[in-house]
């Protein structure tokens, strides 16, 4: 069930933004390839961006470890039932919460929302991102500037300013970087902007909280197939070699990299904070 449906109109409407899953060709790849193995039994996780791609992946493959998620997304109704339905496949409980990460009062109330609902909160995965391609940085408009920042940072530390009286020591906090942070993107000026402040905000908050026993860390996906590119205005042209450049010469699935996710939240990272993962297809960068 959605709980507070009433639709959340984005303040950027200059292209296909949010984007729906249900309406991509091919559909990405989500479903955990693995059995899972209780590595996040008795767990509860908060999963922004968890209607599709990347975050839906997640989602399922938390589920598979035991673990019950709350999926965050903005107003993509039909696909976050999907990743909900997965969750409860898994044998799960779901709660699904529309809303916009860049409004900090929807982010304390969700916060508060899944603890008292689970009684607890574990894991935080901020993983919702909007980018809006310009070759031109005189094309960028102050609307989309802010807006870009609005919800991949300004989102990241209202979820977490909520979240970590609630996370207890041993939880985790898992963020989404990009490989556009190390390699760049001249067309994606203001997103990959965004992207290094993730990395930067990550190493610095996994400083902050060592001590609380909360580790911090990130992954920077390579070029996935997910609604975010062909559905955040990259031209078909683009679209059709996707991920062409890489070293393995093709796009990643959700799926390969949802296990990064994973690792990161489960005690087989136990000794990593402020780290980040490279799921990109080989490309081999510094960080």
């Amino acid at each position: 069930m959605i709980e507070g449906s009433e639709d959340v109109v984005p303040r950027v409407q200059e292209d296909a933004l949010p984007g729906h899953e249900t309406a991509l060709h091919p559909k990405p790849e989500w479903h955990p390839r693995f059995l899972g193995s209780g590595r996040l039994a008795g767990k509860v996780a908060m999963i922004t961006g968890a209607d599709s791609g990347i975050g839906r992946a997640v989602a399922a493959l938390y589920a598979r470890e035991g673990c019950d998620v709350a999926i965050l997304y903005l107003n993509e109704h039909d696909d976050a039932q999907i990743t909900a339905r997965a969750v409860e496949a898994e044998g799960q409980n779901a709660m699904l919460i529309p809303g916009d990460i860049g409004d900090a009062e929807f982010c304390r109330r969700a916060v508060e929302d899944v603890v008292a609902r689970f009684g607890r909160l574990d894991i935080l995965v901020n993983n919702a991102g909007e980018q809006h391609p310009d070759d031109d940085i005189r094309d960028i408009t102050e609307q989309q500037l802010k807006r870009t920042f609005q919800t991949n940072v300004f989102g990241m530390f209202y979820l977490t300013q909520a979240a970590i009286d609630h996370i207890p020591a041993g939880g985790a906090i898992v963020n989404c970087t990009s490989v556009t942070m190390y390699e760049g993107s001249k067309g994606l000026l203001d997103y990959s902007a965004t992207k290094g402040a993730i990395t930067a905000f990550t190493r610095s908050l996994s400083e902050n909280l060592v001590e609380k026993g909360i580790r911090v860390n990130a992954v920077a996906p390579g070029p996935i197939w997910t609604p975010l590119n062909p559905m955040g205005g990259a031209p078909p042209e683009k679209v059709a070699h996707f991920g062409e450049s890489t070293p393995m010469k093709r796009a990643g699935q959700p799926n390969e990299v949802a296990p990064s996710f994973l690792f990161l939240a489960c005690d087989d990272s136990s000794y990593m904070s402020g780290q980040v993962l490279h799921p990109n297809g080989g490309t081999v960068v510094n960080g």
